[in-house]
């Protein structure tokens, strides 16, 4: 879906007080949803503060992580949420490190962030399965599925896909959630070693 578009429905504004704000005719609107016509840059600056949205989602077809991060500062305008405290948690992906995850008085800003980071990972997902055509472990990730769908809560699983991760340095070593895990893992990466894996 068109950025404008998405935005103008999102904030329930006719096309029609759009363009009485800018003091252009309805058409253009129009025309700029439709990808008749490009909106003009002087115009970007003014809709970003009109909707306090970055200007980057105007001019585009958005994806559902991009609806959700518009959603989310939508809510953050309608709420006023203020940052209750920090959570530290490794982050995998973008950054592969430790970083502070802010925790909001808002449950819906938490929620939304965990439906961002959700649509993020199923993104991901999606990708890896998508980099080769013929995959030759497709029935790794049918297996993973299964898994999560399960067993999504057995600490067995969750201990075992941490070891994975350290085992094949996808999370350094001195992420680690227990003092439990590290005796999980010498015993898992014994068993490892002793079939020259």
């Amino acid at each position: 879906m068109n950025g404008l578009e998405y935005i103008l429905s999102l904030y329930n504004m006719q096309h029609i007080e759009l363009a009485e704000i800018l003091g252009i005719k309805k058409q253009n609107i129009n025309m700029w949803i439709k990808g008749k016509q490009n909106i003009p840059k002087k115009y970007l600056p003014v809709l970003e503060e009109i909707f306090n949205i970055d200007s980057k989602y105007f001019v585009k077809e958005l994806n559902e992580i991009e609806k959700l991060e518009i959603q989310k500062e939508k809510l953050k305008q309608d709420l006023k949420p203020v940052i209750k405290k920090h959570e530290q948690k490794f982050s995998i992906g973008e950054i592969n490190d430790i970083i502070e995850k802010p925790i909001y008085d808002k449950e819906e800003i938490n929620s939304i962030e965990r439906s961002i980071e959700k649509a993020k990972l199923i993104d991901r997902f999606k990708n890896s399965i998508d980099l080769v055509d013929d995959m030759p472990n497709m029935d790794t990730y049918k297996l993973i599925v299964e898994l999560m769908e399960k067993v999504p809560h057995e600490i067995v699983f969750h201990k075992t896909i941490e070891a994975l991760a350290h085992y094949y340095k996808v999370i350094p070593e001195w992420v680690n959630s227990s003092t439990e895990q590290e005796d999980f893992e010498e015993e898992i990466f014994e068993v490892f070693s002793s079939n020259e894996y």
